[in-house]
């Protein structure tokens, strides 16, 4: 039974990597076509105009992904009219860039579909023998969730390879807890083994030196099936549960964190773009581009782990445990007090 599990995994991941790999050179082609392209600026990394839309492929894949390997459901039929709509939004704005008003609009039509449409909701956590039942509270709490994920991969997406590998190694992080916890036959299981080859797919264009970028339609849409893979697998259940995709997205979502705290700080809008994200800092270290994605996919994947072992709770070594937070503790300090991500003095220093 296992074995027959793993040879379908290897299927669906080795189908949609495929159908990804060959499609994105076709994304490319229409990017330039409509010009969709990423123009360089002060706070670009790269210095010629690069085609976007990358998300386009990745959209072609898990389609037809789940044409061949997918059921159709209710909630299937919601994440697939979600997806589409902020597909949509996020070509739009890769071809004429949107307001951040206008870009929330899609965002939340998309999340109003999988809550609504779809009764994909966070309705209740467990702790410590008491459970917590959201009630209507599921609701704007699930939108929030939502538009938090496709927001944060957003943000992160600043190098070659950095969102779609973030994401990849989400998608594979699932795949090993759901193996672990005998969850091999569930709809959050077989969206995350078609994203898994989807990505993949388009990183191998992606990655330094990238020939196309994600654009929003890549980054938004991997944030939403993030969101929702997320609800699918550990709605419902003990709080522990609920932290692991937090604990996977924990470089994004620190990454986030520090942006909004040094705009707050600094009495900036929330939606202000600036040049001192994670990687803009460890570039500044002089780490170059390719290293400088390596590191942080090296930082994910030990979250990644932590957040596996946070799951498997007595069956891992308590002393390995608490020595995985403990790094990841330290790398986290030593990296704010290193950059001084959130001050002042780093903010004039890249103002000169």
């Amino acid at each position: 039974m296992l074995n027959n599990t793993i040879l379908y995994s290897f299927n669906v991941i080795l189908f949609t990597f495929i159908i990804s790999v060959l499609t994105v050179p076709i994304a490319k082609k229409i990017a330039i076509h409509v010009n969709a392209l990423d123009m360089p600026n002060e706070r670009k990394v790269h210095t010629k105009p690069m085609p976007r839309m990358g998300g386009l492929a990745i959209f072609v894949a898990f389609l037809i992904g789940y044409m061949f390997f997918g059921e159709m459901t209710i909630q299937m039929n919601s994440i697939l009219i979600g997806s589409f709509i902020i597909l949509l939004t996020g070509i739009i704005d890769d071809i004429n860039s949107l307001t951040p008003r206008d870009k929330l609009i899609g965002e939340l039509l998309s999340a109003l579909v999988i809550t609504f449409y779809g009764e994909i909701l966070l309705n209740n956590i467990s702790f410590f023998g008491l459970n917590i039942e959201f009630g209507l509270l599921a609701y704007p709490i699930t939108l929030i969730f939502i538009i938090a994920c496709m927001n944060i991969i957003n943000l992160i997406d600043g190098l070659d390879g950095l969102a779609s590998g973030i994401s990849s190694i989400f998608f594979m992080t699932i795949i090993v807890i759901c193996f672990f916890q005998g969850r091999t036959v569930g709809l959050d299981f077989t969206i995350t083994l078609i994203m898994l080859g989807s990505t993949l797919g388009f990183l191998v264009h992606n990655f330094y030196p990238a020939k196309i970028f994600l654009g929003d339609s890549g980054a938004l849409f991997l944030g939403f099936i993030i969101s929702v893979i997320s609800l699918l697998g550990f709605k419902g259940t003990i709080l522990t549960s609920v932290f692991v995709p937090l604990l996977i997205l924990a470089v994004p979502i620190l990454d986030t964190l520090f942006a909004i705290l040094r705009r707050l700080f600094h009495h900036q809008k929330i939606s202000d773009a600036d040049k001192l994200h994670l990687h803009h800092q460890l570039l500044g270290m002089k780490f170059s581009h390719r290293n400088t994605v390596l590191i942080i996919y090296g930082v994910n994947i030990l979250f990644a782990i932590a957040s596996i072992f946070f799951l498997l709770g007595s069956e891992i070594n308590l002393y390995i445990r608490i020595g995985t937070y403990i790094i990841l503790f330290i790398l986290i300090f030593w990296f704010v007090n290193k950059t001084n991500i959130i001050t002042e003095k780093q903010i004039t220093l890249h103002k000169k």
